[in-house]
């Protein structure tokens, strides 16, 4: 079934912080977009749970968001690294720093060649 989301994600794997009011656990991204990423966690939280998010890119660049958490999928723990969607997809809601380099960011990567 093909992808139904008009916004291009990309593979990527960065290491990311979370949590409700400041962002405490740590967790990497399987895929990321203009609008939203998914976060590869047994931690989650439920839907409509609106988190903080840190992620570092472009050489050290700290980027700072709100996102909502829009799906969940639990993953029992001594299942979850054999599991391959266990964690959560977010939307970003809006930037709190480093929107810049975000954006600049996902310029570099529409400049890599596309991979299936």
């Amino acid at each position: 079934m093909a992808d139904k989301r008009d916004i291009r994600r990309h593979r990527k794997r960065i290491k990311i912080r979370f949590g409700i009011d400041e962002p405490v656990r740590i967790a990497f991204t399987e895929d990321i977009s203009m609008t939203g990423m998914f976060i590869k966690t047994p931690n989650i939280m439920p839907p409509n749970t609106k988190i903080r998010v840190e992620l570092l890119i472009l050489e050290e660049r700290k980027v700072e968001l709100e996102a909502r958490v829009m799906w969940a999928k639990k993953v029992p723990p001594n299942l979850f690294h054999l599991a391959k969607k266990g964690g959560m997809g977010v939307r970003f809601l809006r930037f709190h720093a480093g929107e810049e380099h975000f954006n600049n960011y996902f310029d570099e990567l529409s400049l890599e060649p596309v991979r299936q």
